[in-house]
This record gives structure tokens, sequence and C-alpha cells, in this order.
């Protein structure tokens, strides 16, 4: 039979009115509001529930956002005693996702991921700053025809792959003039499309430096212990269990390539063949069609995919 696995999403899934529903139906989700809010000193419930989009959508409140309505739904889906949950041995996360993978693992604890997650958005918001920057998606072009035309384009500025999310998408990060010339060459190298991502700035880059070194130093103050269950690290799309190497590659991953699609592989590789999207948004369901097209997978972002799963 095979195994299940639970994931989640990272930054861009967030839009206003997630939650909501589970808040307002589910008295286990409403306590996770209730907890974010204290901890953090703000109604992360009234942003989430009613925004604006624009106050949502900065790093600094989407991160922790999104992270309190994950683990809101995946506290509803206790409560409902949600089946499937009982046979998942495995978790990931996208980017933001792998603090929530950690805490749903028990590797660290709800209010401190949320203060980490404050912070890290806080600090790549300032590196944003001083290092302005811009992401790109190149797709239906190989990795590595896209690794080359980063390489090639450096001549330009920094440029770098920085997300591999399926096969034929790969989003690149960097300075601005680095972006514009990869895109060009990617173009011309047959990529269908070369999409500008609606960020603030070059995340998982050389340039998140010093977002890097001030999350090091927030991590090393956090209290991590060994996962209960396998969790996937997004900078080597391999199993980590040990606290320090946790810490290790979160700090690395705001700074580095998140390694998704050959993330989703390993787990197949090991025998999951049942996947449960965890959080607002479908993109992680999309991306797994693409990986492994073969996969099971099940989405719970809003009260009737849970009531009708």
């Amino acid at each position: 039979m095979a195994k299940t696995a639970i994931l989640f999403p990272g930054q861009g899934a967030q839009t206003v009115g997630m939650g909501k529903d589970f808040h307002d139906a589910c008295p286990a989700a409403a306590r996770v509001y209730r907890e974010a809010a204290e901890t953090l000193g703000w109604d992360v419930a009234a942003v989430c529930f009613s925004g604006p989009q624009a106050e949502l959508d900065r790093t600094a409140v989407c991160q922790p956002a999104i992270l309190t309505t994950s683990m809101a739904i995946l506290a509803a889906m206790r409560e409902a005693g949600y089946a499937p949950l009982a046979n998942v041995t495995a978790t990931a996360g996208l980017s933001l996702g792998e603090y929530t993978a950690l805490v749903a693992a028990g590797s660290m604890s709800f209010a401190d991921a949320l203060r980490l997650v404050q912070k890290r958005g806080q600090y790549m918001e300032e590196a944003c700053k001083q290092n302005p920057g811009a992401m790109m998606s190149i797709i239906g072009l190989e990795d590595d025809a896209v690794e080359a035309v980063c390489a090639e384009a450096r001549e330009a500025g920094v440029v770098v792959p920085a997300n591999y999310n399926s096969p034929g998408q790969l989003v690149i990060s960097g300075s601005v003039q680095g972006v514009q010339r990869a895109a060009e060459l990617a173009k011309a190298r047959g990529a269908k499309r070369a999409l500008p991502l609606a960020v603030s700035g070059a995340f998982h880059s050389p340039l998140m430096e010093p977002a890097a070194g001030r999350l090091e130093q927030a991590l090393a103050a956090t209290a991590v212990v060994s996962p209960t269950m396998t969790v996937i690290a997004n900078v080597s799309a391999e199993p980590v269990s040990d606290p320090a190497q946790i810490r290790q590659s979160l700090a690395r991953q705001v700074k580095s390539a998140v390694r998704w699609s050959p993330s989703m592989k390993r787990l197949v590789a090991d025998g999951y063949g049942q996947f449960i999207e965890v959080g607002p948004g479908k993109v992680l369901s999309g991306l797994m069609k693409r990986i492994a097209p073969e996969a099971q997978v099940a989405n719970i972002s809003s009260l009737d995919a849970l009531k009708t799963a």
C-alpha cells in the first residue's frame, strides 16, 4: 500500500478570506488563530479574513498568516477525524511551508515557528530594500538548460535557479539586470514563457545573504527537536532529523534554491503515493500532477473540501 505524506504551501498562496470557513465552523481552528494573535500581538485572523490584500501580501505578514491558516486547517481536520491523517508518515513544505511541516512533525512549537517566520519575513523585506532584485518563472525549458542560461547571464548581474517547481517550470532569482538577461536567453533557447513574479525581491538567491545571517541567529535561540516523522528539507531534497541540521538547512534555505520537484520525487521513490495538501490554495496539487502524475493528491483548502473528502 502506498504511503501517505502531507504537504504545506508557501508564500503566494495567500488570499483574503482564507481560513474563515474553518475558523467559523471548527473550534480547534479558531483556537489556532487565537494563539497566533496572542503570540504575535496582532490580529492574524482579521488580516486573513478581511485583508486588505496589499497588507496580506506583505512578506512579514503573509508568512505567519499562511502558517497560521495551514495549522488551523490541520487542527480542523484532526477535530473532524479525517481518517487519512492516521497514515501520514512524512511531510514537506514549500519554502515558508517547511516551517509548517516542522510544526506538524513536532520538531518546533507553533508559537516558536510563528515568531521565526515573522522575523524571517521582516529580514527578507529588509534584504530586498538593501539588495533590490526580481524573480521570474521560466516555462518550457529543462532544468539544465535554465541552469546554463543563468550561468551565462551572470555577466549582467546575479541570477540563480531559485525554485525547482516541476518539470519544465523553474523560477530564477537575482538582480533585475541578471534576471532580465537570463529571461532573454531562455526565450532564445526555446522557453515558452518567462513570467515575472509579483514579489518584493530576489528570494532564494545570494541577495538574501543579510536575511540568512540574521535568521541563523534567531534559529540558534529557538528550541528544535527531532521530528516524529520524515521531514524533507528544501535545500537538499533529503530527510532531515538532527536539530542542528534542521537549523542549518532553514538558514540556508532563504538564500538557496528550493528543490521542490526533487523533494517530491524522493518521496515517490521512497514509496509515497498518497499526498494531502493542507493550507490555502492548490499550487502544490497542481505541481504534483506534473512531477508524479500517478500520485493520488487530496487538497484540503476549504471546509467544503474537508466535508466531501
